[in-house]
């Protein structure tokens, strides 16, 4: 069986909302709100799908134990991995933080993203 819907759907419905911080990661600016809906998770929970929104904000991300594949539906953001060169991800681009990333995400504007976290 396969799950399709288009992205934007799913941001129709009501969304969990919360502010950035860990586990996930380290708030390095003012509070960031999100918002977030996972329409698929695995029978053993290794993998998740959703969409995921977030304002404006500086923060840190430490992929020790999940990987994660994103598309940007809306919105930019710098993402500078630990030791390399700043990269511009926005809309209509997509990302793949490996197990083992380490880096900041500076978002610039509101961003939409569709992502999929895969954990060994």
């Amino acid at each position: 069986m396969s799950i399709t819907f288009q992205p934007s759907e799913l941001f129709e419905g009501e969304l969990d909302e919360s502010l950035l911080g860990p586990p996930l990661a380290e708030v390095l600016s003012d509070d960031i709100p999100t918002r977030i809906t996972i329409p698929f998770t695995s029978a053993d929970s290794r993998i998740l799908s959703g969409v995921w929104e977030a304002e404006p904000g500086l923060s840190r991300w430490e992929f020790l134990e999940r990987g994660e594949v994103i598309h940007v539906l809306e919105g930019r953001m710098v993402i500078t991995e630990d030791g390399g060169k700043p990269v511009t991800v926005e809309a209509g681009t997509a990302a793949v933080f490996p197990i083992g990333w380490r880096g900041t995400w500076e978002i610039q504007e509101r961003i939409r993203k569709f992502f999929v976290i895969f954990v060994p």
